[in-house]
C-alpha cells in the first residue's frame, strides 16, 4: 500500500513538472529584437573614420568598435538597385531594376514580391521608414503599398537639402504618401521624425523596425558652417570639405537616434544595422537640375584603395563600409566573410522568429556567420548594374563588360590578393574563368527581359 501511495506521488510530481514546463514554454514568447537599419546615401569606402578616412564619424566608428564589421558586404552598383535588393533578398535585376529609378519613370517594386516589412507584418512588428525611398516616384508606389506602417521623408533618388524638391522640380516630400511643405534640412528632419516616431508614436507593445534612409553625403551639398569647420584645416578641397560636413551632420544624427535608444530603454534589445547603398561619386556636374542653383563638385567620396566610382561592379562601387551591432549578443568582430545585400532580408526575417522565408528570397541566413565568424557555405554573389555583371566566389571575382559594337570584356581578379583589381588574370586561369563565365550567364537568364537605364 506504501509503494503505491509513494509511487502515485511521484508520478502525479512528476506530470505537475511536466505540465509546468509545457505551460512556461507557452505563456513565455521569446524575446525577439526590434531593428534600427541605418543607411548613408553614396558613402565610400573611406568616407567613415574606422577605414581611415580623415572625416570624423565617431558614431559609426563606435558601432564599428562595439559590433561586426562587416568588411566584403556587397551591394549593388547604384541606389535603386540596392534597396530594391535589401526589401527583397533577391537580385534587382531579376525585377528590372538595374539603375536608377529617375525622372517620370514610372518603374517600381512587382506586386508578387514579399517585401521585409510585409513579411515582418506576420510578425507582428509595426514598421517605418524615414528618408528616400526611390523605388516608386509616386505616392501610388510609395513605401506604403510595400508594407511600411509609417513612412516620412522622399521618393525620388535625390533631393535639394532645404527645398526639398527633385531635381527637374517634383514634389518628393512626404509623410505617408501624402506631399507636404517643410522647413529644414534633410538630415534634421529625417532624425527628429524618427526620434519622435520612437518617443510617442510607436506602439510599446510590439516590436518595431524601422529604417533611416539618410541623403547624406549624396549631393546637391548644403551643409552649414558649424559642420565645415572642423575641416578648414585638414581639407583643402572646397567640395571634398562639404562632403565632409555632410558625414559628419549624418554621423552626428546617428549619435542622436543611438541616444534615444538608450533613453527610452531600447538598446539592449535593438540590432542596429549601418551601411552605404553602393560606393562613393568622384564629382558631381549638375548642368540644368536644380534650375542651375548648384556649383559643380569637382571632388566628392573616396573608396580608396579600392578601383573605382558608383556605377561600375569594381570594388569601389560594390563593396560598402557595413556594420551589425547588437548589445551584448554580438562580439567586437571583423567579419571577412563575403555576404551580399541579398542576405540581410533572410537574417533579419530569423532573428524577428519567422519560421519560413519568402520563397522569392534567394539570400542566406548568415546571422551564424556574423557570431561566429564561421565560413559561409557555397556563397556565390551575383550583381548586375547597368554598365556591368559581376559574380564572386571567394577569392574569385569575374566582371563582364558588354558593349553593342565591340566585343564583349571580361575581367578576373583575385579580390583577396589584389583587392585594388589592379591585375586581370583571365589568361593565366582560363578553366576558372570558363567556369565562373556560365555560373554569371546562368545568373543572367534568370533576370528580367527588361531593364531600366542609368539615371538618377
Amino acid at each position: 500500500m506504501n509503494r503505491l501511495v509513494i509511487s502515485s506521488i511521484t508520478t502525479l510530481f512528476l506530470w505537475s513538472s511536466t505540465f509546468s514546463q509545457t505551460t512556461e514554454k507557452k505563456t513565455v514568447p521569446p524575446v525577439t529584437p526590434n531593428f534600427v537599419v541605418i543607411v548613408a546615401d553614396d558613402a565610400g569606402w573611406n568616407d567613415v573614420g574606422y577605414n581611415g578616412s580623415e572625416i570624423h564619424t565617431p558614431n559609426i566608428d563606435w558601432l564599428a568598435k562595439n559590433g561586426a564589421q562587416l568588411n566584403r558586404l556587397y551591394a549593388a552598383p547604384t541606389c535603386s538597385p540596392s534597396r530594391a535588393s535589401f526589401f527583397t533578398g533577391r537580385p534587382s535585376s531579376r525585377m528590372g531594376i538595374v539603375a536608377p529609378i529617375s525622372d517620370k519613370s514610372n518603374l517600381s517594386l512587382p506586386s508578387d514580391v514579399t517585401t521585409l516589412p510585409q513579411a515582418l507584418h506576420q510578425q507582428n512588428y509595426q514598421t517605418a521608414l524615414f528618408g528616400k525611398w526611390h523605388l516608386g516616384l509616386n505616392p501610388s508606389s510609395g513605401p506604403k503599398v510595400y508594407g511600411f506602417d509609417y513612412s516620412y521623408g522622399f521618393l525620388h533618388g535625390q533631393i535639394d537639402q532645404y527645398s526639398h524638391e527633385y531635381k527637374n522640380g517634383d514634389p518628393s516630400w512626404h509623410r505617408n504618401g501624402q506631399f507636404i511643405t517643410e522647413k529644414g534640412h534633410v538630415t534634421d528632419l529625417v532624425e527628429n521624425e524618427a526620434i519622435s516616431w520612437l518617443k510617442t508614436k510607436r506602439d510599446p507593445s510590439k516590436n518595431f523596425y524601422i529604417q533611416l534612409s539618410y541623403s547624406a553625403p549624396h549631393f546637391p551639398l548644403q551643409e552649414e558652417d558649424k559642420w565645415k569647420k572642423p575641416y578648414l584645416k585638414t581639407i583643402k578641397n572646397n567640395s571634398r570639405r562639404d562632403y565632409a560636413a555632410a558625414m559628419s551632420h549624418l554621423d552626428y544624427s546617428i549619435g542622436q537616434i543611438l541616444k534615444t535608444l538608450k533613453q527610452q530603454h531600447l538598446d539592449k534589445n535593438t540590432v542596429v544595422i549601418f551601411m552605404s547603398d553602393n560606393g562613393a561619386m568622384d564629382k558631381w556636374i549638375p548642368g540644368n537640375q536644380y534650375q542651375g542653383r548648384h556649383a559643380a563638385n569637382d571632388v566628392l567620396g573616396s573608396n580608396y584603395p579600392l578601383r573605382d566610382w558608383k556605377t561600375t561592379n569594381y570594388e569601389g562601387a560594390v563593396r560598402v563600409p557595413a556594420i551589425i551591432y547588437w548589445k551584448n549578443k554580438i562580439n567586437s568582430s571583423l567579419n571577412q566573410n563575403y555576404i551580399s545585400v541579398n542576405d540581410l532580408m533572410p537574417t533579419i526575417l530569423s532573428l524577428a522568429g519567422a519560421k519560413t522565408i519568402p520563397k522569392t528570397v534567394e539570400g542566406k541566413n548568415i546571422w551564424n556567420s556574423i557570431v561566429t565568424n564561421d565560413s559561409i557555405p557555397n556563397q556565390s554573389i551575383y550583381i548586375r548594374g547597368h554598365l556591368q555583371e559581376s559574380i564572386t566566389e571567394k577569392p574569385w571575382k569575374l566582371i563582364r563588360t558588354r558593349h553593342k559594337n565591340a566585343p564583349t570584356i571580361f575581367e578576373l581578379f583575385n579580390i583577396e590578393k589584389d583587392p585594388e583589381e589592379k591585375q586581370n588574370l583571365i589568361l593565366e586561369h582560363e578553366n576558372l574563368a570558363n567556369k565562373l563565365k556560365n555560373k554569371l550567364e546562368e545568373q543572367f537568364q534568370k533576370d528580367a527581359k527588361e531593364v531600366n537605364l542609368g539615371g538618377e
